[in-house]
């Protein structure tokens, strides 16, 4: 005698189809309507802050909403270069930014080499001391880092803006990631050639880590732009002022007023554009940079 045992029946899964309902629900559901909701939130205010700086007061202070402008005009920008001095605080912000923002790139690239590739006691500490300073809000340095500027007589100068903020943990902690990535062939292979430290660093592991460089670039830039606290509370002169403090001096002149609003959109205007600019350069480097030290081997 013989005995069978039926088996079990497998109804094969369904899959949908790319243009399916299910799969164009989920679509819509988790990418495009958060994608959307997310970019409105951060594009709108910036949308109506430009479109409002061409704008005559009657058109802002108003209960009926106007959208777009009915006569653009640059009066609000004319206004806003003459009331406070703009050409200096932009001159003063872009000194301040690319001094400050080089030394600051420079600095953190050979410190994450030598957390690399350089032998010396302490470099386990040194690198969690980084990571501790990651982790401190850097109002908390505002007054020790006073009292040291002032009284090294760095009040309303160039360098007592710059000096505090020299050191970035963030671009130091993402170019060693990204360095610990690098093959030590190559390093030995420069090592074979003679190379020493420095030109190993500037002619090897710089030039193939410049997606990340760039990244930490971008991010000191735009930090230095928009500082405003440090810059608010060293400078009292108005001829050492940067661009966001300006904006607190033409606030000033122009916030009480009816005709303030546009004025200040103006102003607000001048100060975001160039780092809008300088992200536009560089924005294809970040997620490279971002995602390429994210693993190490």
């Amino acid at each position: 005698m013989s005995s069978s045992v039926d088996s079990p029946v497998i109804t094969p899964t369904r899959k949908h189809g790319p243009f399916s309902k299910e799969n164009l629900v989920g679509t819509l559901t988790a990418g495009y309507l958060p994608l959307l909701a997310a970019t409105a939130i951060v594009v709108l205010p910036l949308l109506w802050m430009v479109i409002s700086s061409f704008k005559a007061p009657s058109e802002i202070l108003t209960q009926d909403l106007v959208v777009l402008p009915e006569t653009p005009t640059l009066h609000n920008y004319d206004v806003a270069m003459n009331s406070v001095p703009i050409p200096r605080f932009f001159l003063n912000s872009v000194i301040v930014t690319t001094v400050g923002a080089s030394i600051k790139v420079v600095l953190a690239v050979m410190t994450a080499y030598a957390l690399v590739f350089v032998r010396f006691p302490f470099k386990r500490i040194i690198f969690i001391g980084i990571l501790v300073a990651l982790m401190v809000p850097p109002q908390v340095a505002i007054l020790p880092n006073y009292v040291l500027i002032a009284g090294w007589g760095g009040v309303n100068t160039y360098w007592g803006i710059i000096l505090p903020g020299l050191g970035t943990a963030f671009g130091t902690f993402l170019l060693r990631q990204y360095f610990m990535t690098i093959p030590a062939s190559i390093l030995e292979a420069a090592s074979i050639d003679g190379a020493g430290h420095w030109r190993t660093l500037w002619r090897i592991v710089a030039p193939i880590s410049l997606p990340s460089v760039a990244t930490v670039a971008l991010v000191t830039i735009v930090t230095e732009w928009n500082d405003y606290i440090w810059p608010l509370i060293i400078t009292t002169d108005s001829r050492m002022m940067t661009l966001p403090v300006g904006l607190t001096a033409l606030q000033n002149s122009e916030g009480n007023t009816g005709s303030g609003w546009g004025i200040l959109m103006a102003g607000t205007v001048i100060v975001i554009v160039p780092v809008l600019l300088v992200f536009a350069l560089l924005q294809r480097y970040i997620v490279s940079g971002l995602t390429q030290g994210s693993v190490t081997g």
